[in-house]
């Protein structure tokens, strides 16, 4: 191996390798605590350590780095307290994420570092966000986010770099090509000869370093950051290497060829540096000897103190508490001296325009919300208000947007995310619930994200452009969920959703856009997030709902005289307001809950389940719900009013009523 040192100083140089011997020996300590029992996993960087010191040490401290889970020499190199690293790694409370999940999915912003999830792609999304952030606050900042070559297939991989290209961001896409993907071989991954060949489709600058050989990876880092910071463009660089362990140690090597290893393991790049150091008497073997020894010391009094705090005695109100970020509603309360009469779409528009004004950091994002105004002309005429900065056309991207939401979010900004139509969130629904909904209870990370989802049937779009989707999410802690029926509401609920630092599902049906309007207050005012509203009172039974239920509802109790109903608008349906239910459910002593989803898993049969088991001595009759027909949404007028439960609704309360 040939060592080019530069003008790097001799203290340089020996620092280097002082950072490449730290995780090395951290590591074949993990090992045999691994084998102890102490740790329960490891997932191996032998071989690779040059890689994670090399770009570490060319940033900034200042700098955001989004490390893999083989990346234990980016934490070193940022100075992670050892001791809090080894707790982490045991799942004590002390480590970053006080024992909710293992090894490296952890973040740190006092480091810089956010770190990964297991599904390997959408860090890179999040490095976009961090990098829009920094470009808008005129940072001059580089960001460094690594996936690997397996990684490198995700669908994520193709949405970030395209969109870190058409937004001209200033992050660094590492791939570390250590040529498998767990025992799939690169030549059942990809068909291109080298990773940079991709970056000719993104009009993206492209790099390749030798992955083993530290100088060469410390210089090659170093150029691409100055690149970067300098032309404010991503650079893809490439670092081939090889995995010397397995994927993790349980799956072993088995699927290596034979002599692969032991070709490879003449690369190492530790003790080809150290060598070549030794060569150059830039250091002894005196030198090494102490070296080590002093960092053996050092992993053995982290080792010691993590090892002494106790296991996790679990409490159940710390783990619901931590879910979200700590946030006290401060209620702006409604003020009628001045008011309009508004549609649905415009209180939507009203609450993003004076969120907007009310918060500079706020970012909307969105396919074809900038001149365009949106599909639904939500946001109309924003452009010329804002500038294009803040109101940004997205190619399409679920996935990306909502990563580059989130980080955004770790950059303190806000951000509201424009889903095209509640049907198109599958295409982003990992972002959503694996990292806007468990960032915060994993390692403190707020997501302060708000993704408007036009929603419902009834305007004759088909399956795709008319789903109720509300309760995928209604299963995943960590979010919130709103469901506005009405102008005064929607503009309400809006801006609550905006203000509060957590992430938001906000369903908005396209259906009653144009179709309800109300006076509602030109101010700007929030509605309380988790309060129910009831719409009308009776006394023969209770109708619980929320969005188009509610104008079901109203219609059919207010064409029949005959029916006295408590109607209860839910308006949040995450957390939803229990007290409120109870009360109605008192009061009649009948119930029926309505939605405009399918019936089947629909949250009606979790509020269902809710009143029987904690209200059933005050019921005279059984629970019963109603919902859409368990198909997908019909195209043609007479199935689509067939699928939804209007009418059904009808017969299911004459029912009710003659218990």
């Amino acid at each position: 191996m040939k060592f080019d040192r530069k003008s790097f100083s001799d203290s340089e140089l020996i620092f280097l390798y002082k950072s490449l011997l730290k995780p090395r020996l951290i590591e074949e300590k993990m090992l045999i605590l691994l084998r102890q029992g102490i740790i329960s996993k490891w997932f191996s960087g032998m071989g690779q350590e040059a890689i994670s010191v090399g770009a570490t040490l060319a940033m900034e401290k200042e700098e955001y780095i989004l490390p893999m889970h083989r990346n234990l020499g980016i934490f070193t190199s940022r100075d992670i307290p050892m001791e809090r690293l080894f707790a982490q790694f045991q799942g004590k409370k002390s480590g970053f994420t006080k024992g909710r999940d293992r090894s490296f999915h952890f973040g740190s912003i006092e480091h810089k570092i956010v770190g990964m999830i297991s599904h390997l792609g959408p860090q890179l999304s999040i490095a976009d966000g961090i990098a829009l952030a920094c470009k808008l606050k005129n940072e001059n900042n580089a960001t460094l986010v690594f996936t690997g070559d397996g990684g490198a297939s995700e669908g994520e991989f193709h949405e970030a770099l395209n969109l870190a290209a058409v937004w001209d961001l200033p992050v660094i896409f590492a791939i570390e090509n250590n040529q498998w993907g767990l025992s799939t071989p690169s030549s059942e991954q990809f068909r291109c000869k080298s990773f940079t060949d991709k970056g000719i489709g993104y009009g993206m600058q492209t790099m390749q370093l030798d992955g083993n050989n530290i100088l060469e990876v410390y210089d090659g880092f170093k150029n691409a950051a100055s690149f970067v910071r300098d032309n404010s463009q991503p650079i893809l660089v490439e670092c081939m290497t090889f995995r010397m362990r397995g994927h993790e140690e349980a799956s072993g090597t088995k699927y290596y060829p034979e002599g692969l290893i032991e070709a490879w393991s003449k690369q190492d790049p530790i003790v080809n540096y150290e060598e070549y150091l030794l060569q150059q008497k830039i250091i002894t073997k005196a030198d090494i000897k102490k070296l080590k020894e002093e960092i053996k010391k050092e992993i053995d009094q982290a080792l010691f103190t993590a090892s002494r705090e106790e296991t996790i005695s679990p409490d159940i109100e710390t783990e619901v508490n931590d879910l979200y970020f700590s946030n006290e509603q401060k209620l702006i309360e409604v003020k009628i001296e001045k008011s309009s009469e508004k549609r649905f779409v415009d209180a939507v528009r009203d609450a993003m325009l004076q969120s907007l004004k009310k918060y500079p950091d706020l970012i909307i994002m969105g396919q074809d919300i900038a001149e365009y105004g949106g599909v639904f002309k939500a946001t109309d005429g924003f452009v010329g208000m804002f500038g294009k900065d803040r109101i940004r056309n997205t190619p399409l991207c679920e996935s990306a947007i909502i990563g580059a939401g989130l980080g955004l979010s770790i950059k303190k900004m806000k951000s509201v995310i424009e889903m095209q139509f509640a049907d198109f969130v599958t295409c982003g629904f990992n972002q959503i619930v694996n990292n806007l909904a468990k960032t915060h209870y994993r390692w403190g990370q707020n997501a302060d994200v708000v993704i408007r989802m036009p929603t419902g049937a009834g305007v004759g779009a088909g399956p795709f452009h008319s789903q109720s989707n509300e309760a995928w999410f209604f299963h995943t802690p960590g979010l919130k969920i709103v469901y506005p029926s009405n102008p005064t509401d929607a503009k309400g609920l809006l801006n609550a959703a905006i203000e509060d630092p957590n992430p938001y599902l906000y369903f908005e049906h396209k259906a009653l856009y144009r179709s309800v309007s109300e006076e509602i207050p030109d101010d700007y005012y929030t509605m309380e997030v988790g309060k129910a509203r009831l719409v009308s009172e009776g006394q023969d039974l209770s109708i619980i709902t929320y969005g188009m239920g509610v104008h079901w509802a109203r219609e059919i109790t207010e064409k029949n005289n005959s029916i006295s109903a408590d109607i209860l608008d839910l308006r949040t349906l995450l957390p939803w307001d229990k007290e409120a239910v109870e009360k109605t459910v008192k009061k009649t002593n009948k119930v029926i809950i309505v939605h405009e989803d399918c019936l089947t898993g629909g949250i009606g049969a979790e509020i269902a389940a809710w009143i029987s088991e904690n209200c059933f001595k005050h019921l005279d009759a059984p629970v019963m719900r109603e919902g859409s027909l368990d198909t997908p949404v019909p195209f043609s007028s007479s199935l689509e009013e067939n699928f939804l439960p209007k009418q059904r609704l009808k017969d299911k309360i004459d029912l009710l009523l003659k218990y």
